[in-house]
């Protein structure tokens, strides 16, 4: 039972006082208004308007015309330039959707070679038997002058319209006998796969439905590292000081190594050139993991057993505990042109020479070892539904961020958990030429005295990478046919065709066919005179692009609603 409250006890009830309205004139009032210059900007966005174009000068050398002309800076990340990250967004998902659940080889065979072609590499192998002649016989002379022939064939033939180089040059004779060979014998604690002849066919098996119909359903995949101790809901370690960084770094870098080295074990273990496209992004433990789209279905246990036995050897020098630190780091002898110590004076091991350490060692270890997690997610999407356009969606999500954007630090633990990561990404060797072999006592490949340990220009070293260095966005090559252009030219042919516009008619009727326009480009500088200042051009550009919406909508309500279409425009 409660108690009744006393009559005058009874409290008030809180009232929210309303924002005051600034008096007008004052700097409150001022600051109250919103800026013009923003309003340009955010409007620019919304239309798709590039906020940093590149601006170029084109002359026509026909009669001499010259224009400024801005074309979009094609940037693929929103922190730069939003309307051209969400433009790369857009082509991305188009590129997935159309080889992901496709039903015909994308790739037709190349053409057969021509006589011409066939001339030239006769001609070729003529002079390759002429310069094997002259070197048998001691005739070192003439090998220049056959050489100089043998460049200007084989730039015919490139010129001529055949792809790939004939043979090695003759100049990389050395660097071939000299590169280093080792064992390609499994590891024992890896499971063995099953190996078959891979069949040129990239489409997914059909499958028949008791009532008739068919499918070709698709899949998509979820791979990731493995644990580097125990992480909290937010991504932070439990215990920071028992959590692995050095392997996280080290897995990190070589990362895409390992998911080449998947797709190979994986194409041979099922027999059929399996195609995908994907996107590489960091977990909320900062840790890389991958999301395909694979066209055609592979069973489960077969993606687990593959991601299994997948691993990647990083047969360097030794690496584990730095010999120097980053204040008292080895110096630069100039006289001998190579890294001594500071103390000893004593020369550091060249690279050549710790590889021939390990070379001769028959118990040698790899510096390194990477491999996926257990964590192996895979499912089946059927094409034309709605989980298929929010896979696409979930691939695409974090494309457009930099990798340390895309789960932003709210907290100190999250924090001090990139930082440890950075800093263990910033001595971790990336390359041969790394400048951190130093810290080990090790001479990088080609040393030369601009090196600087711990501040190599390597991506992987970068706080924004996270150390994934190399491209996050991966497609196979006979994932769609088409190549990025050819999807944008596509975009332009669909807008054309729905508009109604015939490209090219004012040009032929103004310019003879057989004296083509020709321009000249050249970047236009911030100083020149004739130059507009962005603001103009942005407001140009936001009503170019606010008629083509117009045009396009109005376009697209006469198509859905069955319309004649307007008269043929000319663009």
């Amino acid at each position: 039972m409660n108690t009744p409250t006393l009559p005058g006890l009874t409290p008030d009830p809180v009232t929210v006082a309303a924002e005051p309205t600034p008096t007008p004139g004052t700097r409150a009032a001022r600051f109250a208004l919103p800026m013009s210059r923003k309003i340009v900007t955010e409007m620019a966005a919304e239309y798709g308007v590039c906020l940093h174009p590149v601006t170029l000068r084109r002359t026509d050398l026909h009669t001499g015309l010259t224009e400024v002309v801005d074309l979009p800076c094609g940037s693929t990340r929103e922190d730069k330039c939003e309307p051209c990250a969400k433009r790369a967004r857009r082509l991305r998902q188009t590129q997935i959707r159309e080889g992901w659940h496709r039903a015909d080889e994308p790739a037709p065979g190349p053409n057969p070679a021509t006589d011409a072609q066939r001339e030239l590499i006769l001609l070729r192998a003529h002079l390759e038997f002429a310069r094997d002649e002259a070197q048998r016989a001691a005739q070192f002379d003439q090998v220049p002058a056959i050489d100089e022939a043998i460049g200007e064939v084989e730039e015919a033939i490139a010129a001529e319209g055949l792809r790939g180089a004939v043979a090695p040059s003759h100049d990389s004779d050395d660097d071939n006998h000299g590169r280093r060979k080792r064992s390609t014998r499994r590891r024992q604690d890896a499971p063995d796969l099953p190996r078959k002849k891979v069949e040129p066919r990239t489409v997914g098996k059909v499958y028949t439905a008791p009532d008739g119909t068919q499918h070709r359903p698709s899949m998509w995949l979820s791979l990731t590292l493995d644990s580097y101790g125990r992480v909290l809901p937010d991504g932070t370690p439990v215990d920071p000081a028992a959590y692995d960084y050095r392997r996280a770094a080290w897995d990190a870098v070589h990362f895409a190594r390992l998911l080449d080295r998947f797709w190979q074990n994986l194409r041979r273990c099922v027999g059929w050139n399996v195609q995908y496209a994907g996107c590489v992004e960091p977990q909320r433990r900062l840790a890389p993991h991958a999301h395909f789209a694979i066209r055609g279905t592979i069973p489960r246990t077969v993606l687990r057993q593959v991601a299994t036995a997948t691993y990647h050897q990083v047969w360097w020098p030794p690496a584990d505990e730095p010999v120097y630190t980053l204040d008292r780091p080895p110096v630069w002898d100039t006289d001998r042109a190579e890294w001594i110590d500071p103390d000893t004076r004593e020369p550091l091991t060249g690279w050549a020479d710790a590889l021939d350490l390990i070379d001769t060692d028959p118990d040698a270890q790899p510096a390194h070892v990477v491999r996926f997690g257990a964590q192996v997610h895979a499912e089946g999407v059927t094409p034309g539904t709605v989980h298929a356009n929010r896979t696409i969606g979930y691939i695409t999500k974090y494309i457009t961020k930099s990798a340390a954007d895309c789960h932003k630090p709210d907290t100190d633990r999250q924090r001090d958990h990139l930082d440890r990561l950075w800093h263990e990404l910033r001595v971790t060797p990336c390359n041969e030429r790394c400048a951190n072999w130093l810290l080990y006592g090790i001479q990088p490949k080609k040393a030369h005295g601009r090196l600087q340990a711990g501040r190599c220009k390597g991506k992987v070293h970068q706080r924004a990478t996270l150390g994934i260095g190399g491209r996050r966005i991966l497609v196979s090559r006979d994932w769609s046919g088409k190549t990025l252009a050819d999807h944008r030219a596509d975009a332009r042919a669909w807008v054309r065709n729905l508009l109604g516009i015939t490209v090219g008619a004012t040009d032929a009727d103004a310019v003879d066919q057989d004296d083509p326009p020709a321009y000249a480009w050249e970047l236009a500088r911030p100083d020149d005179p004739d130059l507009p200042p962005l603001q103009h051009r942005l407001l140009k550009a936001l009503s170019q692009r606010a008629q083509w919406k117009a045009a396009l909508l109005a376009a697209r309500d006469r198509a859905s609603t069955g319309s004649a279409p307007p008269a043929e425009q000319t663009a």
